[in-house]
């Protein structure tokens, strides 16, 4: 009996992790815009050092200093979206440059 329960108790174990951890990034605004996950991630670099550090002197442990990194998710969302969609505009024009060149390749083969 306990052989047919354990797997339904570990796939509702890993499906309430997982339900859990989604609901705790779309409440915190991190599936949202680019101006949501600025604000979370602004909220999250105030709150983690705080909290590690408690950690550490609870478990008695020195962890070294964290880099300071400058990251704009504004930025990088948008350079992405930019270049995305300058290769679809480009791809059609690309695709006959191709197109042309592999006749010529073939046409000088045939010869």
């Amino acid at each position: 009996m306990a052989a047919k329960i354990l797997p339904v108790v570990k796939l509702a174990t890993k499906v309430g992790i997982a339900g859990g951890a989604v609901y705790v990034a779309y409440d915190s605004g991190l599936l949202g815009g680019s101006d949501e996950g600025s604000v979370a991630l602004s909220k999250a670099k105030a709150a983690i050092p705080p909290a590690v550090e408690e950690w550490t002197k609870y478990f008695g442990f020195e962890l070294p200093a964290a880099p300071k990194i400058e990251f704009s998710p504004g930025d990088a969302w948008n350079s992405g979206v930019r270049k995305s969609i300058h290769a679809l505009s480009v791809a059609p024009t690309a695709v006959c440059d191709y197109t042309s060149q592999g006749f010529e390749y073939l046409k000088g083969l045939a010869k």
